[in-house]
């Protein structure tokens, strides 16, 4: 057994699969439409939904472990449906802190896509559907981006030691976003 990973006692969760939520998380996060200023290529009509109701973006369910190596992270992401002009709602998107971990996103419910990117460049975005599996390996940052009517939510899981990187996205942003046009979902 590793040195440095915490003893603790094995215990289980529930997740409800149906409303996308973890009743006895510890920690959960909340994003409105006003956390999401500088994210979205529209601004003015980002400001005009924040002013008309400041809209739910996504939630983030966790049950947190120890952030220490030998420890796996877990919890729900719940990413509601919408848009910002044409753009869909995302979440803000990150790297890891430790940039060499991967995480594994497994859709529960809903559709979309998960949008991923390199710090060189390199972009990839996978259709998320219910039941479908996305590996996002080491060294890429990704995003949810929901293109259906409903929630997409996801089970995730990471080191506990990852950590999150947001303020390189919030510097960088992605090469590329997801628009819904015409009915179609459309990535540029």
């Amino acid at each position: 057994m590793q040195q440095n990973a915490e003893i603790m006692t094995p215990f289980g969760i529930e997740i409800d699969l149906e409303t996308g939520a973890m009743p006895k998380a510890t920690n959960h996060i909340k994003r409105n439409a006003s956390d999401m200023r500088g994210y979205y290529q529209d601004a003015d009509a980002l400001e005009r939904l924040i002013a008309a109701a400041d809209p739910l973006h996504y939630e983030v369910f966790e049950h947190p472990v120890p952030e220490v190596p030998g420890h796996l992270m877990y919890c729900i992401s719940k990413l509601y449906p919408g848009t910002v002009g044409r753009e869909c709602f995302m979440t803000k998107g990150h790297y890891h802190t430790i940039s060499e971990t991967a995480e594994i996103y497994l859709c529960l419910r809903g559709e979309g896509q998960m949008v991923m990117k390199t710090a060189a460049g390199r972009f990839d975005a996978k259709p998320m559907r219910r039941g479908m599996m996305v590996y996002v390996p080491p060294l890429w940052a990704h995003r949810s981006v929901n293109t259906g009517n409903e929630p997409l939510v996801s089970f995730c899981v990471y080191p506990a030691d990852a950590g999150h990187n947001y303020g390189d996205i919030e510097v960088e942003g992605f090469p590329s976003r997801v628009f819904l046009i015409d009915g179609e979902v459309v990535i540029r």
